[in-house]
C-alpha cells in the first residue's frame, strides 16, 4: 500500500474510540513520509494530499507540518497557501499566517481572482486589527474594496460590508443602523446560499437588539445563530466568532449564568479543535472573568496571566482585558502597585482601566481623585446603557464612601443609581437588577432611610448569592450590616459583618498586621459602625483630612482593600464599637 493511502488508512481507525494504537501508527508513517518527500524519494504531491487530508480533518499543526515540507520542494498554489496560513493561524504561528497570507493574495491577483483576493485581503485587516495595527487593516480592508468595485453583487462583498458596517458598528454603539444592516446582509447570505454570512449576520442584530434593549428578541437570534454552530455547519472561524460574540453579550448583561454556559461550550468547542490558540485564548480571558466573580483569585490570575504569555503581541484586546482581570485580582487583594501598574498597562493597549484605577484611587484614601475619575469615564462613555452600567455602579460606591468630602457626591451618588435602575429595569440581566438593589440601598442609607436601605440591600444579597458572586455578595453585606446596626437590630448587623468577613479574610495576604495606634483603633470601630469621615472627626475632636490620614495607615496596616473591608476585619477581631464579636 502507497505511504499516502497506509497514513490515510491509519488515521481514519484512529479516529475512533480504540485507535490510540493505529493513530501511532499513522504518525510513524507520516515521519516517514515527510522524511522520504526530503529525500526525494515520495512525490511532493503524496504530502500536499496528506497535508490536504490533515487540513480537512481540522488537524491544524499536523496540515501546518505538512504544507511546509511540500512548500519546501516547490511553490504551493494559492488555495494550498491559504490552508497553509490558515493551519498556521490555528497553530498561533500569527506572524507566519499573516506572511502566508499575503503571498496567496498576491497569487490570486496575478490570476484574476479578485473575489478570492478581496477575501484574503480581508484576512489579512483582521490579522492587523488584531494585534492594534489599526492603519494596516483599514489599508487592507481599502484593498478589498477596491478589488470589489463593479462587482457588489456578491458573497464576498456582503462580507465585506459585514466587517465595515456591522462589526464596526456593534462597537461605535450604533445598534438601531447595525440591525437594519445585519438583515439586509442575512437575506444577501440566504440569496447566495452561504451559511456563515446568515449565520453571522443573525447574530450581528441579535447583539444589536440586546444593546437597544430588546433583550429577549436579541437573545433568540443569539439562540438560532447558535444551532448552526452546534451543528458544525459552518467554517470554525466563524464559528469560532459567534461564539465570542455570544459571551461578550453576556458579559455586558452581566447575565452570568448564561455566560458561564456559553464559555463552558466554547471551551469544550475549542477542545474538539486540537488546535485553537487565539480562540482558546479568549475563552480563557472569559474564564478569569468568571473566577473573579465568584471569588477564585488565584485561578482568575493564572488564566490572565496564561493569556498574557500566549497571546502578547497577537490580540491586543485580548491581553489587555487579561491585564484588567490582573489589576483587579491585585486590587482586592490589597496590592495597590501591582494593580496600578496591570491597569497602566492595559491602558497602553487600549482598555479603558476604569472602573478598576478609580476603585484603587478610594481604596488609597484618595475619594476625591477617585471621584474625578469616575466622573470623567462616565462622562467619555457614549456607546450605550451596558457600557456604562460598571461605570455607574462604582460611581455609587466611590461617592457613598465619599460623601462627607465632595459637596457633589450625594447628587451624583443618586444619579448614578437612577441610571442603573433605569438600565436594569430595561435591560434585565441578573446581575445589573442586583447592582441596581445595592445602588438604591446605599443612596437610601446615604440619606438616612435605613428601613427602605434595608429591603433593598437584601435583595442585593439574593441576587448576588444567586450568581455565586462571592464579592458583590460581601460588599452588599457590609451595607446591609451598617443598615441593621442604624435600625438598632445589633446581632443582625454583627451576622452579615461576620459573612462578609469570612470572605474578605481569606483574599488578605498572608502575615500579621502591623498594630494599630489607640488612635487608629478609635477611628476603626467608627468605621465599623458606619460613621463618615465628618462624623468620626467630630466624634475625636479631630479635622478630617487627619481622619483621612488615620484611615490611609489603617489600609496600609491592615492590609484592607476598602473601609468595608477594614469594617469586616474590625468585627472578626472584636474591635467593633459594641466591643464584642456577634
Amino acid at each position: 500500500m502507497p505511504l499516502f493511502a497506509l497514513y490515510v488508512h491509519f488515521r481514519e481507525r484512529g479516529a475512533g474510540v480504540n485507535g490510540t494504537g493505529s493513530r501511532r501508527y499513522g504518525d510513524a508513517i507520516l515521519a516517514v513520509l515527510k522524511a522520504s518527500c526530503l529525500a526525494g524519494v515520495v512525490a511532493v504531491s503524496d504530502v500536499l494530499a496528506a497535508a490536504r487530508d490533515a487540513y480537512g480533518r481540522r488537524e491544524w499543526s499536523r496540515a501546518r507540518e505538512l504544507f511546509r515540507q511540500a512548500a519546501g520542494a516547490e511553490q504551493l498554489a494559492a488555495d494550498d497557501l491559504l490552508a497553509f496560513s490558515d493551519s498556521a493561524w490555528w497553530s498561533g504561528c500569527f506572524e507566519e499566517a499573516f506572511r502566508l497570507t499575503e503571498a496567496a493574495h498576491g497569487e490570486l491577483c496575478r490570476q484574476g481572482r479578485t473575489r478570492q483576493a478581496a477575501m484574503a485581503a480581508m484576512g489579512l485587516a483582521y490579522l492587523s486589527f488584531l494585534r492594534g495595527d489599526e492603519p494596516l487593516g483599514s489599508g487592507w480592508l481599502g484593498r478589498a474594496t477596491r478589488l470589489l468595485e463593479g462587482d457588489e453583487d456578491c458573497a464576498e462583498h456582503a462580507y465585506l460590508r459585514y466587517i465595515t458596517t456591522v462589526e464596526g458598528g456593534l462597537e461605535a454603539g450604533e445598534p438601531g443602523a447595525v440591525a437594519a444592516q445585519a438583515r439586509r446582509i442575512r437575506a444577501e447570505g440566504r440569496r447566495f446560499g452561504d451559511p456563515a454570512l446568515v449565520a453571522v449576520s443573525t447574530m450581528a442584530e441579535g447583539r444589536a437588539l440586546i444593546k437597544g434593549g430588546m433583550v429577549a428578541e436579541g437573545m433568540a437570534l443569539l439562540d438560532e445563530a447558535m444551532v448552526a454552530v452546534r451543528a458544525d455547519r459552518l467554517p470554525p472561524d466563524w464559528a469560532g466568532n459567534i461564539y465570542c460574540h455570544a459571551i461578550a453579550a453576556c458579559h455586558e448583561l452581566v447575565d452570568i449564568d448564561r455566560m458561564r454556559a456559553w464559555t463552558d461550550a466554547l471551551e469544550r468547542w475549542c477542545d474538539r479543535m486540537q488546535a485553537a490558540v487565539l480562540f482558546a485564548g479568549i475563552c480563557r480571558v472569559h474564564r478569569a472573568q468568571l473566577s473573579l466573580v465568584k471569588g477564585e483569585l488565584d485561578r482568575a490570575g493564572r488564566e490572565a496571566a496564561q493569556v498574557c504569555a500566549e497571546l502578547g503581541g497577537i490580540a491586543t484586546a485580548t491581553v489587555a482585558e487579561a491585564l484588567y482581570v490582573q489589576g483587579e485580582v491585585r486590587r482586592i487583594r490589597g496590592d495597590a502597585a501591582g494593580a496600578e501598574r496591570h491597569y497602566l498597562r492595559a491602558h497602553e493597549l487600549g482598555r479603558d482601566p476604569q472602573p478598576g484605577l478609580a476603585l484603587l484611587r478610594l481604596q488609597q484614601g484618595r475619594g476625591d481623585v477617585a471621584m474625578r475619575s469616575i466622573a470623567a469615564a462616565l462622562t467619555a462613555e457614549h456607546r450605550g446603557r451596558l457600557r456604562r452600567a460598571p461605570l455607574a455602579a462604582a460611581m455609587v460606591e466611590i461617592a457613598f464612601a465619599a460623601a462627607d468630602t465632595a459637596a457633589d457626591a450625594a447628587e451624583a451618588m443618586r444619579k448614578a443609581s437612577d441610571e442603573l435602575t433605569e438600565t436594569a429595569s430595561l435591560y434585565a440581566g441578573p446581575g445589573l437588577v442586583a447592582m441596581a438593589h445595592q445602588a438604591r440601598g446605599a443612596v437610601f442609607l446615604a440619606e438616612g432611610h435605613p428601613a427602605e436601605a434595608l429591603a433593598e440591600l437584601r435583595q442585593a444579597c439574593t441576587a448576588w448569592r444567586r450568581l455565586d458572586a462571592v464579592f458583590h455578595c460581601a460588599d452588599a453585606r457590609l451595607l446591609l450590616a451598617r443598615a441593621y446596626r442604624d435600625l438598632g437590630d445589633l446581632e443582625a448587623a454583627d451576622r452579615e459583618l461576620a459573612a462578609a468577613s469570612r470572605v474578605f479574610g481569606e483574599v488578605r495576604q498572608a502575615g500579621p498586621p502591623a498594630p494599630l495606634t489607640s488612635r487608629e483603633v478609635e477611628v476603626l470601630r467608627l468605621v465599623a459602625a458606619g460613621k463618615t469621615n465628618r462624623e468620626i472627626a467630630a466624634a475625636l475632636v479631630l479635622s478630617e483630612k487627619t481622619v483621612a490620614r488615620h484611615l490611609s495607615n489603617i489600609f496600609t496596616k491592615l492590609n484592607c482593600t476598602s473601609r468595608t473591608a477594614a469594617a469586616a476585619y474590625a468585627f472578626d477581631r472584636g474591635l467593633t464599637a459594641q466591643g464584642r464579636r456577634g
